[in-house]
């Protein structure tokens, strides 16, 4: 998990005590601490990846309005060219779940999904939550 966090951009992991959260400083590229990480892992047309790059993009703008700790999208670079990763951070999943809330009423938020849907860029999306250590 360090190294992903680190390829991703986080920029320290200082603290760990024992492995406990309450200690952990994992930070996103934006310097907050990340002690939740939604993991997103999709399958992606493999012809539609410039399609994807905008998507991700987007959410760039997105995601720290709504309150996540966007920590980076990845788009497959070498070796299987249909998977893509996203890499979100929260204090909470109580926080995430009004992340959420938010998204539903952002305008651009909803563009970017009826984007996605229209063009048929995502085939499937797993959400895995992380807890920082």
């Amino acid at each position: 998990m360090l190294y992903a966090l680190a390829a991703a951009g986080a920029t320290s992991v200082t603290g760990v005590s024992r492995g406990t959260v309450a200690n952990a400083a994992v930070r996103a590229p934006s310097g907050e601490a990340v002690k939740i990480a939604c993991f997103i892992r999709y399958q992606i047309d493999p012809f539609k990846l410039e399609y994807f790059r905008k998507y991700a993009q987007t959410w760039g703008r997105i995601i720290p309005r709504c309150g996540g700790q966007l920590i980076g999208y990845f788009l497959p670079h070498e070796g299987t060219n249909d998977i893509a990763w996203g890499l979100i951070g929260f204090d909470s999943l109580a926080a995430y779940e009004t992340y959420r809330a938010k998204l539903k009423a952002d305008v651009e938020a909803r563009d970017n999904f009826s984007f996605a849907v229209n063009n048929r860029i995502i085939l499937r999306e797993e959400r895995t939550f992380l807890e920082g250590v």
